[in-house]
């Protein structure tokens, strides 16, 4: 599966719902042994099988140009003392609102795969243009 938007994240942004500066960001390491990807998956509830990690996103930072949209980035993700388990193979960004039914999903990012040993999982973002994500 290639990284996606979730459709309700599009909507969002048409609608004012998801405001990726000033609201809580957080990224979710995922197994999708525990939960395939689909598109229809909508809000963090949806998620619950999938569970290992999460973490808020520090320093984001948004960018928009007319010659290639926007762009989306922020501080390397560091997850500390991830337990020991299956490999973790994809990631899920969300908005966190506190409520898992309400904290709507924006992105699915998937391409490595990392088994963690107890040790810290750190996401380095690429460093330059798309960054975390580019619309």
């Amino acid at each position: 599966m290639a990284s996606a938007f979730q459709n309700i994240t599009l909507a969002s942004f048409l609608t004012g719902g998801i405001n990726l500066s000033s609201d809580t960001i957080k990224v979710r390491l995922n197994r999708t042994s525990a939960h395939a990807f689909s598109q229809s998956d909508d809000f963090l509830n949806d998620l619950a099988a999938a569970i290992v990690a999460d973490v808020t996103l520090g320093s984001k930072a948004v960018a928009t140009t007319s010659s290639d949209g926007g762009t989306f980035d922020a501080a390397d993700a560091v997850f500390t003392a991830v337990p020991a388990g299956a490999a973790i193979d994809s990631l899920y960004i969300y908005k966190d609102t506190g409520v898992s039914t309400t904290s709507p999903i924006i992105a699915y990012i998937d391409g490595f795969s990392v088994t963690p040993n107890g040790g810290d999982i750190t996401i380095q973002w690429q460093a330059t243009n798309p960054f975390i994500f580019k619309i």
